[in-house]
C-alpha cells in the first residue's frame, strides 16, 4: 500500500459521507413537503365535509326551532343543541387552523403572521409585536410554510421556556434574502438548548431551512433573551 492510499481512503470516506448526508437531507426535505400537502388536504376535508355539514345542521335546527311553540321544553333542548353544534364548529375550525393555516394561502404571509402573533399575545397575556414589510410580499408555498412554521415553533418556545413578557416577530425582505426573527426578552437560549435531541421541532425546521438553501439559528438576542432567526434565499435553492 502506497503512502497516498490512506489519504485516498479518507477522501473516499468523506465523499461518501457527504453524498449520503445530501441524499438524506433531500429525502427529509421531500418528506416534509409531502407532509405539508397531506396536512393541507386534511384541513380542506375537515372544512368541506365536517364543517359544511355542521353549518347545515345549525341552519336546519334554526328552521325547526321556529316551528316549535315558545317556552316549551323542546325550545330549551334546541338551545342546548345549538350551543353544542357551535362548539363543534369552533373546535373543527381550530383543528383546521392547527393543521393548516389557510390564511397563508388565501390572504398571504403578512396576514397569516399578523393574526398568529396577535392571537398569541392575547392568549398568553404577553406584549406581542409584529413588524412586516410595507409592500406586499409574495412567496411560493415552500417559503411561506417555512416562515409560518418557524414563527409557530418560536412562539411555542417563548411560551414554554423563555419566561418572557415581550416577543417581537420581524420579517425583512431585500429582494435577495428573506430574514425572519422571533425575539423575546426572556431567560435566553441556554435554558432550552436548540441542539438538544429533545428539540425535534427546531431540528426539523433547521433541516427544512437547509433544504430550501437557507439557515435557522437560535442565539442570544442583542440585549436580553433569545432570537430565532431564519434566512432564506428569495429564489428557491434546494440543497
Amino acid at each position: 500500500m502506497s503512502a497516498s492510499d490512506p489519504q485516498q481512503l479518507e477522501a473516499e470516506i468523506e465523499r461518501r459521507v457527504a453524498a449520503r448526508t445530501a441524499d438524506l437531507r433531500e429525502l427529509l426535505g421531500h418528506l416534509t413537503l409531502c407532509w405539508d400537502d397531506e396536512r393541507r388536504q386534511l384541513a380542506r376535508q375537515l372544512h368541506d365535509s365536517l364543517g359544511s355539514s355542521m353549518t347545515a345542521l345549525t341552519m336546519h335546527l334554526s328552521l325547526l326551532t321556529q316551528q316549535l311553540p315558545g317556552e316549551s321544553p323542546l325550545q330549551q333542548r334546541t338551545t342546548q343543541m345549538k350551543k353544542l353544534l357551535t362548539g363543534i364548529i369552533n373546535t373543527n375550525r381550530n383543528m383546521q387552523l392547527t393543521i393548516w393555516n389557510d390564511k397563508l394561502e388565501f390572504l398571504g404571509i403578512k396576514a397569516a403572521l399578523a393574526e398568529l402573533v396577535t392571537t398569541f399575545g392575547s392568549e398568553h397575556q404577553m406584549v406581542a409585536r409584529v413588524s412586516l414589510p410595507d409592500e406586499d410580499v409574495v412567496y411560493g408555498r415552500e417559503h411561506g410554510v417555512a416562515l409560518l412554521r418557524v414563527v409557530e415553533e418560536g412562539l411555542r418556545n417563548v411560551a414554554a421556556h423563555a419566561g418572557a413578557s415581550e416577543v417581537d416577530v420581524i420579517l425583512d425582505d431585500d429582494d435577495e434574502i428573506v430574514m425572519l426573527t422571533v425575539r423575546d426578552n426572556g431567560v435566553g437560549p441556554d435554558k432550552y438548548d436548540a441542539e438538544s435531541h429533545s428539540c425535534h421541532g427546531l431540528r426539523l425546521l433547521r433541516e427544512r431551512a437547509r433544504y430550501l438553501g437557507g439557515a435557522l439559528v437560535l442565539g442570544p438576542a442583542p440585549q436580553r433573551g433569545s432570537a430565532l432567526t431564519l434566512t432564506l434565499p428569495r429564489q428557491l435553492q434546494q440543497a
